[in-house]
């Protein structure tokens, strides 16, 4: 096994043929760039990251919204008073190495969605962005759906006491 496979995926083609100094170097599997070489390295910070995992994740068709309950209403009273974390970054765990990512994801999926085709989906994009990105290699997108939207949901919130 090279420097840049892991047991989680499967060898490039072509992989023995390439030269050492090659090998020795972090590469992409994707795009073939390089996080470090002779001028210098390129760190990526685990939020750069998580936000590109979050973004990917909201574009996808079916995806309400990213994260639990608790963190969804924490979130959303820490906004309306202007503190508390980057709203892109709830939902999503990411896991570093030097030349791959981990992502640990919770979305709320709206009903009467397919969740295995949103699923599917989601590890597609979010593994698509992120290769792209930052040239790291994606070996897991788990996916953890906690909750459901009804579109009536916000339709059946608690009218106003006071006209």
């Amino acid at each position: 096994m090279s420097e840049t496979e892991s047991p989680r995926t499967p060898a490039r083609a072509g992989a023995a043929s390439e030269p050492a100094e090659a090998s020795s170097k972090t590469m992409s599997r994707r795009g073939n760039e390089t996080l470090s070489s002779e001028l210098g390295s390129t760190t990526i910070a685990d939020a750069v990251v998580t936000k590109i995992a979050s973004i990917a994740a909201r574009e996808v068709r079916g995806v309400y919204d990213l994260g639990g309950g608790t963190a969804r209403a924490i979130g959303g009273v820490t906004r309306s008073v202007g503190v508390g974390l980057d709203e892109r970054m709830q939902g999503v765990a990411v896991e570093l190495g030097e030349r791959e990512a981990a992502v640990d994801l919770t979305v709320v999926v709206e009903y009467g969605e397919s969740i295995p085709q949103i699923a599917k989906t989601l590890r597609e994009n979010i593994t698509r962005r992120i290769e792209g990105m930052t040239g790291l290699t994606v070996t897991e997108v788990n996916i953890a759906v906690n909750d459901l939207y009804f579109l009536d949901d916000e339709a059946a919130a608690e009218p106003a006491r006071v006209e």
